[in-house]
């Protein structure tokens, strides 16, 4: 059986130190300190920017072979230790030994895109004689590294949602400084020890778990030109009103709807929407939420989804049959839980679930829930999902479209004619025809509007946050 070790270092500057143990991270499962990692106070952080402006210079003269060397060197080093980083995953993050290995299925696919996609960075050969005072002129333009990037990533996707910022970060020869979540580091920092396998120049990266008390500099400091945040809307648009002159990427929460309408086949529906709510104990940002279903059809789909939620194992994440595992912690389990509570006594009913214990909170469906109520008009992140009806499509739209987010929507139609007007119509950031809106795949552009962000991720689209235009015009005579 894999093994986690007791103690785990930090990378500074390529790498690894070990200046205390001061960060006890848990099983999320049993709630005892599964290992401990070392933690970056401030003059940690402020070293590991300065070397990551050390290292802006010879990253960027770093040639895109070598770029791309070290990316297929990562996604090699992945595959001899798939299972160790699901096993991680499954300690430190609470998920279930099958998310889990999808998730290193994904990161090495996110490493293998970038290698891929970092030896195809291209510019354009651009006219410049539009009228007759630039006759003579040519212009071309090529992208360049933005600089030193600073990274903060969340605990429900510790391994890609990482792997997101580092690949395109390595891709275009970006130096940068990461904080991964202090619930879940160990994804990044095991990260970390591969890449220091790698010929990277020195500085080109550093893995820092941090205090919140001493991470200030990830997003204050002006030595770092471009903050990408995965997180809180909370918190992510607090970082961008202190982040100053630098760039700034978010990718926040979101409250995802399906529509489900009346052409759509059940069955499929089904099992589709019951993994978009439930997977990862719900704990996703395009998580399905709000069920959206047509009054023809409601009644069968409704009485399908309970059942079919009833027959879902939970318990302990490392056992092969089970697919909810424990929230991240027992205060979010609380909370999520309060909010089913609260709807249910301003005059939702409850299908089925909405039991908890300590960190577990069972798959819970909820009707007739109020607009005004929390748990619909927030992200609920945990395992709970409301059911609606409609009868008019274009009201149903509206119903998508009645939220402070917009990351994903989910439409089961076979109607050609009802997709596309989904398309133009839904103020979201992706719309996904015949399926979940929980589905990406990692060479999509990915992000939302409203409260869900700012920018796209997808490797070649972050690439191109991650750098600048730099124009060349050349004078004929």
């Amino acid at each position: 059986m894999t093994q986690l070790q007791s103690v785990y270092p930090l990378y500074l500057n390529n790498k690894a130190a070990q200046p205390n143990t001061d960060l006890a991270v848990t099983d999320k499962f049993t709630g005892e300190v599964a290992f401990r990692v070392a933690q970056a106070d401030a003059a940690t952080i402020n070293e590991g920017i300065a070397g990551a402006v050390r290292a802006a210079e010879p990253m960027a003269r770093f040639a895109a072979y070598e770029r791309q060397a070290v990316l297929q060197h990562c996604v090699d080093r992945f595959k001899q230790r798939f299972d160790e980083l699901a096993y991680a995953l499954c300690v430190e993050a609470g998920k279930p030994i099958k998310d889990a290995e999808g998730e290193v299925t994904r990161l090495i696919d996110t490493f293998r895109i970038a290698a891929e996609e970092s030896v195809r960075m291209t510019g354009e050969v651009q006219p410049l004689d539009i009228s007759p005072r630039a006759r003579g002129y040519q212009g071309m333009w090529k992208r360049v590294p933005i600089g030193p990037c600073s990274f903060i990533s969340p605990f429900n996707f510790p391994l890609n949602l990482a792997a997101h910022k580092i690949a395109p970060a390595i891709a275009v020869g970006c130096p940068f400084v990461m904080k991964p979540a202090s619930r879940t580091p160990l994804g990044a920092i095991i990260m970390g020890e591969i890449l220091a396998e790698t010929d990277l120049p020195e500085g080109a990266f550093s893995i820092l778990p941090a205090h919140r008390d001493g991470a200030d500099l990830f997003t204050e400091d002006d030595r770092l030109k471009l903050l990408s945040f995965t997180g809180s809307p909370g918190v992510g648009w607090d970082l961008k009103a202190k982040a100053g002159k630098k760039k700034v990427v978010l990718e926040l929460g979101g409250n995802a709807a399906v529509i489900v309408d009346h052409d759509a086949d059940l069955d499929d529906a089904v099992e589709r929407i019951i993994f978009g709510a439930f997977y990862q104990s719900g704990q996703s940002c395009i998580g399905v939420q709000r069920i959206i279903i047509h009054a023809d059809i409601y009644d069968r789909l409704r009485d399908m989804l309970v059942a079919r939620a009833a027959t879902l194992v939970a318990g302990d994440p490392k056992d092969r049959t089970t697919f909810i595992g424990p929230m991240i912690s027992e205060g979010e389990a609380s909370r999520l839980d309060g909010w089913v509570q609260d709807a249910v006594a301003g005059g939702a009913r409850l299908l089925c679930g909405g039991k908890r214990t300590g960190a577990m909170l069972e798959a819970t469906l909820l009707e007739n829930v109020s607009r005004d109520a929390t748990v619909y008009r927030e992200e609920a992140f945990g395992p709970v999902a409301m059911l609606s009806s409609f009868t008019d499509f274009d009201a149903a739209l509206d119903e998508v479209n009645d939220s402070k987010f917009g990351l994903q929507a989910g439409i089961f139609t076979r109607d050609l004619f009802k997709a596309l007007q989904a398309w133009d119509r839904l103020d979201v950031g992706g719309v996904v025809i015949g399926d979940v809106p929980s589905y990406r795949v990692d060479n999509m552009p990915y992000g939302g509007v409203k409260d869900s962000g700012l920018g796209r991720e997808g490797i070649r689209f972050a690439m191109e946050d991650m750098t600048e235009i730099r124009n060349l015009v050349i004078r004929r005579r």
